[in-house]
């Protein structure tokens, strides 16, 4: 029967080597102590003559440490290091902290005390207060706090001990989102710096309805209106895509309110894609975004109403909208435009001439240089023939034909539930 090895009979590298791959039967035990650990470390380094070997030989020396005492390869590689400076591995337990505590458990609750009597008041205050504490009324023990630094005093505000004798709970504080520019838009009478807003299909049960989302050019009044199921990243940024390639003119700016189901990371992500500029609107401004609120009662409201409809409805909508609701309010239904009049003081005035009444189409034809602002694969005269298709009425008869087949096909089988 073969005996079997141990680990001190191991002398030649082919033998490390054959131990590491598990070929050799080599008895052995597991150092536990750090001590032993470091002491064996150091006698094998001097045994083997570690830095007169190979690079290769002593990485299986180093293999065969790391698999006898269990360290790592960083651990190991600093220990190397120490015998090679020091001449010796040495373990040197850790040492206790030599500073002294300044300020005690007494002193905490002291801090608790005054904190919880002035309502949580400025740290500069606090540190007055425990001053006036010990010079003026001579409450002797306040010393060691009257001699606290400000900063510190917000430090033992927030350990362990402090916050287990007492917590402050506050309201959520809103933060600064650094996405788009807080201004509002200026096109400058050119097309292509729309205006968008969501309208929410109700609530039942707990239970949400269709989103709608309303873009509205400014200067010409191009409507884009598209459904989706939620206001997330999943359903929102495909719909938004589909929207802005919808509109037959090239975008130049996309302007909301500050909701965070636009003023986020993904949608900045695809406006920049675009070369789209993003803006939102500024606090104490109701009108920045008038357009497409105005809109949103006029056109959204106007077709779907308020009644709640459920969100697996969302794609037939969008289906319907795209199809049937976007020729009519672009091609078919005449708007009222502004004419804008400054007087001497410079508070700007819009009157509504019936003159200047006229389709989103028709206003972008009569804009100057209305060819330079479409898109390279649209021209006039393909929109032309899409308009020409049907009359203004045939267009909102068709319109009302499918809303009514799908408000059927929506409450009936609402009904049948």
């Amino acid at each position: 029967m073969k005996a079997i090895m141990t680990i001190e009979n191991l002398t030649t590298i082919e033998a490390l080597e054959n131990f590491i791959q598990g070929n050799q039967a080599v008895a052995f035990t597991v150092l536990g102590d750090k001590h032993e650990r470091y002491l064996f470390i150091q006698k094998t380094l001097i045994k083997f003559r570690y830095f007169t070997l190979s690079k290769p030989d002593k990485g299986v020396l180093n293999r065969y440490i790391r698999k006898v005492t269990g360290y790592s390869r960083q651990q190991l590689t600093r220990l190397i290091k120490q015998y090679k400076e020091v001449g010796s591995i040495k373990w040197h337990p850790c040492r206790t902290n030599g500073f002294s505590t300044t300020y005690d458990k007494k002193d905490i609750k002291l801090l608790v005390e005054m904190d919880a009597r002035h309502e949580d008041i400025c740290g500069h205050a606090i540190k007055k207060l425990c001053e006036r504490a010990v010079n003026k009324f001579e409450q002797r023990e306040y010393q060691t706090l009257a001699k606290i630094s400000v900063s510190h005093l917000y430090n033992l505000r927030k350990s362990n001990g402090y916050r287990k004798q007492r917590r402050v709970f506050t309201k959520t504080q809103a933060r600064q989102v650094a996405i788009g520019e807080r201004r509002k838009p200026q096109p400058n009478g050119q097309p292509g710096y729309i205006r968008i807003d969501t309208v929410h299909q109700g609530d039942l049960d707990k239970k949400k309805g269709v989103y709608h989302i309303n873009a509205v050019d400014e200067v010409t009044q191009f409507e884009v209106v598209c459904s989706v199921e939620q206001i997330s990243e999943r359903y929102l940024i495909p719909v938004l895509t589909q929207m802005l390639a919808a509109f037959p003119f090239v975008l130049k700016g996309f302007h909301s309110d500050n909701g965070s189901e636009y003023i986020n990371k993904h949608v900045c992500k695809l406006l920049k894609k675009l070369h789209i500029e993003l803006t939102k609107s500024r606090s104490r401004h109701s009108n920045d975004n008038a357009l497409a609120e105005s809109k949103n009662a006029s056109i959204v409201r106007k077709q779907f109403g308020y009644q709640h409809i459920a969100q697996k409805w969302a794609p037939l909508m969008n289906e319907f909208n795209l199809k049937y609701l976007y020729p009519y309010i672009n091609y078919h239904r005449p708007c009222f435009f502004p004419e804008i009049t400054t007087d001497s003081k410079g508070k700007q005035g819009k009157k509504y001439p019936y003159k200047n009444m006229m389709t989103p189409y028709e206003k972008l034809k009569s804009l100057a240089d209305a060819k330079t602002y479409l898109k390279p694969d649209i021209h006039f005269e393909i929109l032309d023939e899409q308009v020409m298709e049907m009359t203004d009425n045939a267009c909102a008869e068709l319109l009302q034909k499918e809303r009514n087949k799908l408000f059927n096909q929506i409450f009936e089988q609402n009904k049948r539930a």
